[in-house]
């Protein structure tokens, strides 16, 4: 024999209930049976919120969540755009599976680069700074001593006067070097 409505345990799932509420208000009065026992939700919902005393029940427990920083919903955002994903709208929020996504995609960028390290295909920033200050430093250097050294064998070979042609020479190397010194390298 097939029942007409909803046994306890479906009709509590359907409240939201445990079946031993459902069944304290099935004695009380408060849900509608059919003749076979079965519950008739529509009514029985009708006839709880019409017996329900507001201010007994017990109210859902606001979830504790933490305030994200700007910072990380930005990075989350930035994250999967870089991946061609779809980010949140700004200030709209970022779902779990948006956060979820972006975390596996920088786990994945950052073992990436660590491979990356380990195989020697990249360098630490500041050391390569370093050298390229350091190299660029040496070059300046030798320029700045090449008039002293190449004057005289040029002098001798155009019949001009050593110090002369060092003069000539340093005037120019060093307007080079002050040119080249303008020259700012964008390190991103």
């Amino acid at each position: 024999m097939r029942m007409q409505g909803m046994s306890e345990r479906q009709y509590a799932a359907h409240a939201g209930l445990s079946r031993g509420a459902i069944q304290k208000a099935k004695t009380a009065g408060r849900l509608v049976l059919y003749p076979d026992g079965s519950i008739d939700a529509t009514a029985s919902d009708r006839r709880r919120a019409e017996t329900t005393d507001l201010s007994k029940t017990r109210k859902p427990p606001v979830p504790k969540l933490k305030p994200v920083p700007e910072a990380a919903v930005t990075a989350v955002g930035d994250t999967l755009r870089e991946q061609g994903l779809m980010a949140p709208a700004v200030g709209g929020g970022t779902t779990f599976l948006q956060a979820k996504t972006a975390n596996e995609v920088l786990k994945a960028q950052e073992r990436r680069i660590r491979l990356q390290k380990l195989k020697g295909e990249l360098i630490d920033r500041s050391r390569a700074t370093l050298l390229i200050f350091r190299l660029a430093r040496e070059e300046r250097d030798a320029w700045v001593n090449w008039p002293a050294r190449a004057a005289a064998l040029m002098a001798a070979e155009l019949g001009l006067e050593p110090s002369t042609m060092q003069k000539a020479l340093e005037k120019h190397v060093r307007a080079h070097l002050d040119e080249l010194a303008e020259v700012r390298p964008d390190f991103r």
